[in-house]
C-alpha cells in the first residue's frame, strides 16, 4: 500500500461558505473524484495534509486515503496553494485501484553532469520536457525519471524512447520528443552579435 495516509472527514458544507468555514476549523478542503461513486467534500487537518504535502511524496502518488475504519487507495491529482500565504488551499483526489493501470506524469532529473565531455567542454543542457507521462499500475508510480548524462557530447540528443524506464512503465507519449539536449556553448562573436541585437532592440 501507499506510504502516506491521508485521515479524511466528509464536509457537510459545499460551496465557498463550506469551504471557508472549513479552513476556519483547522483543515483544509478537498473533493475525492473517481470511480463509479459520486464526487465527496471531505477535510483533512491542515497540520496532517502540510506533513504529507512536504514529503514530496503526496502529489501525483498513489494514497491511502483512510475514512473511519474504511480505507481506499486514490491519487492526489492537484493541490491548490494560497497566493499570499502559501498554505495548502484546497486539494483533489481520483479514487483508483492498486493495479489499475493509469497514465501519470512522472517529473525528470539529470544525473552524471560531471560526465558528460560535451558539458565539460562548455556545452549547455537544455531541457525541452520536464516531466514525461507514463502508463502503469497505480502502486507502481516511479518517484522520477533518471536522465544519465554519462558519455553525452555536443549534439546528442535524448528523446523519450531513450529513456531507461522501471519495469511494467511504458512511455505515454510519442517516443520521439525531444527530453534533451546538449548545444554548443556560444562563441565570443555569436555573445558580441547577441548583445548588440539587443542594445539596438531598447534604441
Amino acid at each position: 500500500m501507499a506510504e502516506i495516509v491521508l485521515n479524511v472527514e466528509v464536509r457537510e458544507q459545499t460551496g465557498t461558505g463550506g469551504a471557508r468555514a472549513t479552513r476556519r476549523s483547522g483543515m483544509v478542503p478537498g473533493v475525492l473524484y473517481g470511480g463509479a461513486k459520486d464526487p465527496v467534500a471531505i477535510a483533512v487537518k491542515s497540520n496532517e495534509f502540510r506533513k504529507a504535502l512536504y514529503t514530496g511524496k503526496l502529489l501525483g502518488h498513489l494514497v491511502t486515503l483512510k475514512y473511519g475504519k474504511e480505507t481506499q487507495p486514490v491519487i492526489a491529482k492537484a493541490v491548490d496553494m494560497h497566493p499570499v500565504t502559501d498554505e495548502p488551499w484546497h486539494f483533489d483526489l481520483y479514487r483508483v485501484d492498486e493495479h489499475q493501470q493509469i497514465k501519470i506524469d512522472v517529473n525528470v532529473h539529470f544525473s552524471n553532469e560531471e560526465a558528460s565531455p560535451g558539458l565539460k567542454r562548455g556545452g549547455a543542457l537544455g531541457v525541452t520536457l520536464h516531466s514525461v507521462t507514463v502508463s502503469c499500475h497505480a502502486d507502481s508510480i516511479p518517484e522520477e525519471i533518471v536522465v544519465d548524462l554519462t558519455g553525452l557530447e555536443i549534439g546528442d540528443t535524448v528523446r523519450v524512447s531513450d529513456l531507461k524506464l522501471p519495469a511494467k512503465v511504458e512511455a505515454a507519449i510519442d517516443g520521439d520528443l525531444v527530453v534533451a539536449s546538449i548545444s554548443a556553448p556560444k562563441t565570443g562573436l555569436e555573445e558580441e552579435t547577441a548583445e548588440g541585437a539587443e542594445g539596438e532592440g531598447e534604441a
